[in-house]
């Protein structure tokens, strides 16, 4: 740690760096930011910032305010589109209570918290995510429907295209930062985007989804357009996920792979996956927090809304990729359900939670379904045992609110803070009359 405070600081004078961005991420999953001068740096490696934590959505009553913001110094990055002399450069921080201690309201330390819990059983837990998201031409305006930048489709390659030279500005900029992108390409849906980053360690990757998502926004206003990971903004085309491909590690061998296995898939990998269903219902409410989420998830296409798994199926909600017999490091399950505004920390950190529970407990997975579940009759999945996902926001939080496995992993304060900030969007959302029924009842009623 004393080696990388002195590498940030030595870095500070010779790039000349003269704000440097501590970044944290409240427990919606916003990014916040506070700038201080590279004086100040090495009181903050030592102490933290102190800030008023009644401020921050989710973090403390008014009586507990005072809070400390402690930058992670592996965090360390220039901002690209910062470079120019003087520079700035960004680091995540733990946020800490008066005493030292990890504050029971940091989504990263709720992660953190968790991966612990599997370091102990001898894990490691390693996360790789497909971002969709998409362009729109200018800013948002309230009640105005937004333009897409362009009318392509899956894979299309449009010559001097916005989202050809959007991607590779964008990912120009992640590599810069040290976020390694994998694939990228125009997605089904006009001015549809998806980006993937590599796989690393879940904490790492939850840091760089909060960055990716913060360059997109950047590198659309250089470039006079608006990067929107709304889950599902155009009404007839694809909503935006993050397909998240979840594998656990123990030392240097993946714990999912197991030579000769149905799908290569070892006991372990299949006791992960059916913790994963069992819990679905219950941390749905983490992974797709927002009233508009439920529109992506039950409108068809690939978006999943019935808990089940399968092997080459993209209506499933768990899927379990094809192996490369040259790649056993490759073995892995992929979850589908993500949002891709969802908060990285407590996301990972429930389907972690599910996971260790169904190889702790020795779940068994059931039957896989090979079908496209949406062409299916409600009676052919009772028969195949396949229950559906919340349907609404207000059905994920009372699945949420009876989950101790959920409460124990975010903890207290969070799991309740999250519950009656969820309750008032839907009440929120509950008060509003919608262009939908106006246009329908008005004209008849």
């Amino acid at each position: 740690m004393e080696r990388q405070q002195e590498f940030v600081l030595r870095t500070l004078e010779e790039r000349d760096i003269r704000f440097v961005r501590l970044w944290f991420t409240d427990v919606l999953g916003f990014l916040k930011s506070v700038a201080i001068a590279p004086a100040e740096l090495e009181q903050a490696f030592s102490e933290g910032i102190g800030f008023d934590g009644s401020s921050i959505e989710g973090f403390a009553r008014v009586a507990e305010s005072d809070m400390l913001a402690k930058p992670d110094p592996a965090t360390f990055q220039i901002l690209p589109w910062r470079a120019e002399s003087p520079g700035t450069a960004r680091m995540f921080c733990d946020i800490l209570m008066p005493d030292g201690a990890p504050s029971y309201a940091d989504p990263r330390w709720v992660l953190k918290r968790t991966l612990a819990k599997a370091a102990e059983r001898g894990f490691t837990f390693y996360t790789h995510p497909e971002i969709e998201f998409y362009l729109f031409e200018g800013q948002p305006k309230p009640g105005k429907a937004p333009e897409p930048v362009d009318h392509s489709g899956y894979f299309d390659l449009t010559p001097h295209g916005v989202g050809h030279d959007f991607r590779r500005q964008a990912i120009t900029h992640l590599e810069s930062m040290g976020i390694s992108v994998e694939f990228s390409h125009h997605e089904g849906g006009p001015g549809q985007q998806e980006i993937d980053l590599r796989y690393a360690d879940a904490l790492s990757t939850a840091d760089n989804i909060m960055t990716f998502r913060h360059v997109m926004k950047e590198v659309a206003l250089e470039q006079n357009v608006y990067a929107s990971f709304m889950p599902k903004p155009l009404a007839e085309h694809p909503g935006s996920g993050m397909h998240t491909h979840l594998s656990l590690f123990e030392g240097d061998r993946n714990a999912f792979h197991e030579p000769g296995a149905e799908y290569s898939l070892s006991k372990t990998g299949r006791s992960f996956i059916a913790g994963l269903l069992h819990h679905a219902s219950e941390f749905t409410a983490v992974t797709n927090q927002f009233v508009n989420s439920y529109k992506r998830l039950f409108s068809g296409g690939e978006a999943p809304s019935y808990i089940s798994w399968g092997h080459n199926n993209r209506s499933a909600l768990v899927r379990v990729p094809m192996y490369k017999p040259s790649k056993s490091q490759s073995s892995r399950v992929e979850v589908r359900s993500l949002d891709s505004a969802c908060n990285p920390y407590l996301a990972f950190a429930v389907m972690l939670a599910a996971g260790l529970k169904g190889v702790e407990e020795g779940y068994e997975l059931p039957a896989g379904a090979e079908d496209n579940i949406w062409t299916l009759t409600d009676g052919e999945r009772r028969a195949l045992g396949i229950e559906t996902l919340p349907s609404s926001l207000s059905e994920a939080i009372s699945r949420m609110e009876e989950s101790e496995l959920v409460a124990e992993t975010l903890g207290e304060h969070v799991f309740d803070f999250f519950l009656r900030n969820k309750r008032a969007e839907w009440l929120d959302y509950r008060h509003q009359v919608t262009p939908f029924e106006l246009n329908r009842y008005l004209p008849v009623l």
